[in-house]
């Protein structure tokens, strides 16, 4: 086979076989094939998409590049909640230690920021020596006696897809819902877990902008799932405005210690609580969604839930004394506040372009090797549907430098849109798949 045979085969939309992928996949892998022809390969796939038979074919490359973690002898229900990723979204930081302090095993690979979402790793890593690059061993230990772990991929679990993760990151093409379904799932899969949660977002902010693509992406994701025989299910999320107020490493690390503390924001206590339900659920198909949810209120209100996220983070190496006293962590230098232009109820928000103005803050990377600032990024101030006044102000950029500074708040009459008539407040939890 070679490389130009196949890319010339998917820029025309023909479906390529399994032994072509594996050969695609494997290749790149190897360094034997090189970015500039992986690249031309997923933009053709970007474009023209795949069968499920494509889908499930990537899929099985990624997850046999690499080896499987195996918790048979795991004492309680193992299971993992992935997001399709969202600005704001960090509901993983609040679910994990919270299901962990409920007997779950939580086995968690998470990944870094993905265009114009920020990555689990990436606000890990803004708490002073928390250590997400754990080998598989020590990671499965944690597990197993801790609870929780949270790690980035091993260079032994799905190293196609990490290879892959970053190439699609810079090159445009990451809202795809195959490329999107076998990354998520040969990850997910490896972690040798018997319940999956997927928050699926939809709206401004998500990479599925449309509710239907949306609900393809779930519904792709839970079709792989149950293949492999995990109870999987999906909720179907709004990434219309950001989740929670705070957007940025540490902040958002810092609203989920606030979180944990049981004084988070209501619309990221509400997602963060259904994902946890439908896990529960599934480890005990006897417990109501109602008991599920104040199972979790119990761990957060008796502070068992933020013990854990302090035993974990310390575990891995991590500074408490930042979680105890987040004023004792480092400050971006400027904070100023964006006024809305005009008096009236707030319309829109252009979540996707909020995430982008992020990396400019550099909260995100615009090239895999850029370096993270964890104290930049935003506070909101409003939500959808509230009244504002002149001047008041709508959001507080944070940001480290000048030029940075000034360049976001030229571009922010861009991403509010204030109007006269009442806003519509959208729904938060759309849709249940599976």
């Amino acid at each position: 086979m070679l490389p130009y045979q196949i890319i010339e085969k998917k820029s025309y939309g023909k479906a390529l076989t399994p032994e072509e992928i594996a050969f695609f996949v494997n290749g790149y892998t190897r360094d034997d094939i090189p970015d500039y022809q992986m690249s031309a390969l997923l933009m053709a796939i970007f474009i023209n998409g795949m069968t499920n038979e494509e889908t499930l074919a990537l899929t099985k490359v990624m997850l046999e590049s690499g080896d499987r973690l195996d918790f048979a002898a795991a004492d309680g229900f193992v299971a993992d909640k992935h997001s399709t990723g969202g600005v704001g979204d960090k509901v993983s930081l609040i679910l994990a230690p919270v299901l962990a302090a409920l007997d779950i095993k939580i086995p968690m690979i998470s990944g870094r920021g993905l265009g114009h979402t920020g990555g689990t790793l990436d606000k890990l890593e803004s708490i002073p020596g928390f250590n997400v690059n754990l080998s598989g061993d020590d990671f499965q230990k944690m597990v197993l006696t801790n609870g929780v772990s949270l790690i980035g991929q091993t260079k032994n679990i799905c190293p196609a897809d990490k290879k892959l993760y970053a190439l699609r990151d810079v090159t445009a093409t990451v809202r795809s819902i195959p490329l999107i379904s076998a990354s998520i799932m040969s990850k997910k899969i490896a972690e040798g877990i018997q319940g999956l949660v997927l928050d699926v977002k939809t709206g401004s902010g998500a990479f599925m902008p449309s509710y239907d693509d949306s609900k393809a992406l779930a519904e792709s994701l839970v079709a792989i799932g149950k293949l492999y025989g995990i109870q999987t299910t999906a909720l179907i999320t709004d990434m219309n405005q950001p989740l929670g107020r705070k957007i940025g490493n540490w902040l958002e690390v810092e609203e989920s210690i606030a979180g944990l503390q049981g004084n988070g924001p209501e619309d990221l206590m509400m997602v963060t609580l259904a994902l946890g339900a439908e896990i529960l659920q599934m480890a005990d198909p006897q417990l109501s969604a109602e008991d599920a949810h104040k199972t979790q209120l119990a761990v957060i209100e008796n502070g068992a839930a933020l013990e854990k996220f302090m035993t974990t983070t310390r575990l891995h190496g991590g500074d408490t004394k930042v979680l105890e006293k987040p004023d004792n962590h480092s400050r971006a230098t400027h904070r100023v506040d964006y006024p809305a232009p005009r008096s009236g109820s707030l319309q829109t928000i252009d979540t996707m372009q909020l995430g982008f103005l992020g990396i400019e803050l550099d909260a995100g990377r615009r090239k895999t090797s850029d370096k993270i600032d964890p104290d930049t990024g935003f506070v909101i101030h409003k939500r959808l549907g509230e009244k504002v006044q002149t001047n008041e102000p709508l959001i507080t950029i944070h940001a480290n430098k000048k030029p940075a500074l000034d360049s976001v708040m030229s571009q922010m009459e861009k991403v509010f849109k204030i109007g006269d008539e009442p806003a519509h407040t959208p729904t938060l939890i759309y849709e249940k798949i599976g």
